[in-house]
């Protein structure tokens, strides 16, 4: 990577200073977010109505193709934007992206809408991880919390505004290709915004680096135990670890690593599960589309706009209780969501819900960033991206097998047992990241008898 930026580069941190990229950066994460909205009405009543499938597991197909590709794709963003930057690799997203809504409209098979969603699981694991890196990167370490609350916002509250926007076009159209000729404005958008517009950020990771390793030097003698994943010459780059080194310290050695990954695969193991049966659930239950849409809506929409406080939130009281709470509170929504009938109250726990979801997404992102080092930072997000992703898959196949086994109701209650055993293992298992307040030293600035 070459010399780390020193201070006579003149490269500044924070939201204040960089508030012009970061508001760019925003705009981008919210068409990113609303080319996966758009499918969470349109696409589960697809298989049903257009494609004739009946089998739970079958419909969830595109669910799990998304989910692996995107978990993977996470995982080469981030070690590609420690490597060759984060441009380019926002860039190449949108690209991938860009054919996703024409073969939805046009498939005359369900496998070109299986193909559509391996492609839809590129473009975000790309676009949405850089988008959150360079957010990480302008934004230095005083307030990541509030960054993440931000990006995420903007992400959610798109999915909302497109899953709601889907759900009328469809109802007042039909199911395609009307809805997605949204999607096509919203990649060309990205496209263009990410080529034309947003600068490359890891400059600022290199700045942070330098500012961190100046002012921590390693202990003498330990030089080779104690700072495990790089060389902390405060003149020049540390070392890049190995991936195998970064896999391991984030999914397992770290404890706050190791939980921070648990939670995010189950938080997106719920929300597959969410995805794939509520809109066939609503829709058994009598609903109509639009209704359908609406309760498709409330979920992110909270989600989203709460992340605003949760975000700044975390950055005031900590992350490790925050999120255990979200997975409980998700878990209360999940099983109220079998217990009632009628619009009315499953409104009331699709709000419950995003609210839960929203203490602990941002919240998540902004552990990773109090815990990794600059310097392997954005590949520690991969790793953690490519479990928290994961989740879709494991969700659309547990949530599928259960449906087609027990029935629907079963399987979203036994989803919410599980985000609640997801929760216990947060409050045994995590130690408190925020700095001001942490509890204990990242494994990897431990002594290597003790990672």
């Amino acid at each position: 990577m070459g010399r780390v930026a020193t201070p006579l580069q003149q490269v500044r941190l924070g939201l204040q200073a960089n508030w012009r990229q970061f508001a760019l950066l925003v705009v981008v994460n919210a068409f990113v977010g609303a080319m996966v909205g758009l499918e969470r009405v349109i696409v589960p009543l697809l298989a049903e109505q257009d494609f004739g499938l009946s089998s739970r597991s079958f419909i969830f197909s595109f669910i799990i193709s998304f989910g692996v590709v995107k978990a993977l794709a996470n995982l080469f963003a981030g070690r590609a934007s420690d490597r060759i930057g984060r441009k380019a690799i926002l860039a190449s997203g949108w690209l991938v992206g860009l054919p996703v809504p024409f073969l939805i409209m046009w498939a005359p098979s369900w496998n070109w809408v299986v193909f559509a969603n391996v492609l839809l699981g590129i473009n975000q694991g790309l676009c949405w991880s850089t988008t959150v890196i360079m957010k990480i990167d302008l934004v230095g370490p005083s307030r990541r919390g509030l960054a993440m609350g931000l990006n995420e916002c903007a992400g959610y509250v798109a999915v909302s505004l497109a899953a709601l926007a889907s759900g009328y076009i469809a109802a007042t159209y039909a199911l395609r290709p009307q809805p997605f000729y949204l999607a096509v404005a919203f990649v060309i958008a990205g496209l263009l915004l990410s080529v034309f517009l947003v600068k490359e950020t890891r400059g600022h990771a290199q700045q942070e680096a330098y500012m961190r390793n100046a002012q921590t030097a390693p202990p003498a003698g330990l030089e080779s135990t104690a700072y495990p994943l790089g060389n902390h010459d405060s003149s020049t780059t540390p070392a890049q670890p190995s991936f195998a080194r970064i896999l391991l310290v984030t999914s397992w050695t770290d404890r706050a690593l190791f939980s921070v990954s648990h939670a995010g695969m189950i938080n997106n193991l719920n929300d597959g599960m969410a995805w794939g049966l509520f809109p066939i659930f609503f829709a058994a239950a009598g609903l109509g589309i639009g209704e359908i849409g609406l309760l498709a809506a409330i979920y992110p929409g909270v989600w989203g706009l709460t992340q605003l406080a949760t975000g700044m939130l975390s950055d005031r009281v900590g992350r490790k209780w925050m999120i255990a709470s979200g997975m409980w509170v998700q878990a209360l929504a999940i099983l109220l969501m079998v217990l009632v009938r009628g619009f009315t109250p499953w409104a009331a726990w699709a709000a419950l819900l995003g609210l839960g979801t929203a203490l602990v997404y941002p919240t998540l992102l902004a552990a990773v960033g109090d815990v990794a080092h600059p310097d392997w930072r954005a590949s520690a997000v991969g790793v953690y991206r490519l479990w928290r992703d994961g989740g879709y898959a494991l969700g659309a196949i547990l949530a599928g097998a259960l449906a087609d086994f027990f029935d629907i109701a079963k399987a979203i209650a036994i989803v919410g047992g599980i985000t609640f055993i997801s929760g216990m293992v947060v409050a045994r298992f995590m130690y408190e990241t925020l700095p001001a307040r942490r509890t204990q030293k990242p494994a990897w600035q431990a002594d290597m008898t003790q990672v």
